[in-house]
């Protein structure tokens, strides 16, 4: 990967990047993608999946468990709101982040 790649790359993941950044992540880039390799080639020998690649793998998946003796709804509501830092009405008030 040359520097030039690195500017297109960042210009599409809409970051600034200056000349000298772009020429430490071309060469950042190379050992990155050696190591990626490398995994690539880890052989997994006598070892068990670990995902659902087939359903009777793991019959017990997302099994859930009864809801057993559930207690009254908004039981707990006025306790919960006293002990958040604000509140407005019947909510929770939190800092808004978009």
């Amino acid at each position: 990967m040359d520097k030039d790649e690195v500017m297109r790359l960042a210009g599409l993941a809409r970051i600034a990047v200056s000349d000298k950044e772009a020429e430490d992540l071309t060469r950042e880039f190379e050992s990155i993608l050696n190591y990626v390799g490398e995994v690539k080639n880890v052989t997994t020998n006598n070892q068990q999946p670990t995902t659902n690649s087939e359903k009777d793998d793991f019959p017990n998946r997302n099994k859930m468990r009864d809801d057993e003796n559930p207690h009254e709804s908004g039981l707990y509501t006025a306790e919960l709101l006293n002990e958040a830092p604000e509140r407005e009405g019947n909510y929770v008030k939190v800092k808004k982040i978009l």
